[in-house]
């Protein structure tokens, strides 16, 4: 692919991010892990075709539990995607125009898809389990040209509700995040993670940070109070996870700036129109929606409104 402007969507392969989710105002069947892959590949096939007719030319695939991984089977849920699965499914992706990008969410508060291992952070024995699976990862998508490793929400606030709690800081987390760009790196891929560290750790982020590591900074609530500036285009300073957005520019960090219908699809316009008037165009990639939905038919038409939303979007900035 060329160096143009990304477009991209992230689909769930496994949504497996939370293990032992209690939490009785959230009704949703999907908060917690289950042991057998949760995906209808009839939507995944009408979502990609929609995302191509609209000219997206990107699909990040949140991969987790969802492939039979060779080296740590004991991983895999039941219902796993074959290596010769996953191979075919992004060979026709490439063969629609878009561009198939793996994630693996390694931040303690979304990584319940390593089993056992998500109870071992930061032991020899993780170590070595987390290695051989971006690795795998990496073979498996033949090199793509980024990896995701999540790494968001990593703060014990995150997981008041969760029955059992790690939570990494300080110089541990940063160990961890450099063990893991050092494998995408050794690779020959480019590490991308979610910005939302910076928030509550600013200088910290900026003195440690390497500046190669693509960014996507978030911001999904509806408009309320102070909040309408990112829908405005008008900068307001005095919210810290839009302001993000402009300081990871000035500091140095390519971005892809993510928007979602999570709270409303108002987002995904005015954060895509804030960023192109208060962003540079040399360090603005282009943009990652996040319907935040399994791949799953009782879901399709969020998926479906956030893909309408984005593509009109599209349209707007790139006119």
């Amino acid at each position: 692919m060329s160096d143009s402007m990304i477009f991209a969507n992230l689909l769930h392969l496994s949504y497996n991010m939370w293990g032992d989710w209690e939490n009785p105002a959230v009704k949703s069947p999907y908060w917690t892990a289950r042991p057998y892959l949760r995906f209808d590949e009839k939507l995944w096939n009408e979502l990609l075709e929609t995302m191509r007719k609209h000219g997206m030319n990107m699909v990040v695939i949140d991969v987790g539990d969802g492939i039979e991984f060779a080296s740590h089977p004991e991983i895999s849920v039941k219902n796993a995607w074959s290596h010769e699965k996953l191979r075919s499914e992004l060979t026709k992706l490439r063969q629609m125009g878009l561009e198939p990008i793996p994630k693996l969410n390694f931040s303690t508060c979304h990584d319940q898809w390593l089993g056992k291992y998500a109870r071992m952070v930061s032991t020899p024995e993780y170590y070595q389990v987390c290695a051989d699976l971006i690795a795998e990862t990496i073979e498996l998508f033949d090199k793509p040209r980024f990896f995701h490793l999540g790494m968001d929400e990593e703060e014990a606030i995150h997981q008041t509700r969760f029955e059992h709690v790690v939570v990494r800081q300080h110089g541990l987390w940063w160990h961890d995040l450099k063990f893991f760009l050092k494998q995408v790196e050794h690779k020959g891929v480019r590490p991308w993670i979610w910005a939302d560290y910076v928030w509550n750790h600013k200088e910290e982020f900026y003195d440690n940070m390497p500046r190669h590591v693509i960014q996507s900074n978030w911001y999904r609530d509806p408009v309320r109070g102070d909040a309408k500036s990112v829908y405005g285009g008008v900068i307001n300073m005095d919210i810290e996870c839009v302001r993000a957005y402009v300081e990871l520019d000035q500091a140095g960090f390519d971005q892809l700036p993510t928007v979602s219908n999570w709270e409303t699809p108002e987002n995904i316009y005015g954060t895509m129109r804030f960023c192109r008037e208060h962003l540079s165009k040399e360090r603005l990639k282009g943009f990652l929606l996040t319907p935040w939905r399994p791949t799953l038919e009782e879901t399709r038409d969020r998926h479906l409104d956030a893909i309408e939303h984005f593509a009109l979007a599209m349209n707007e900035v790139q006119g």
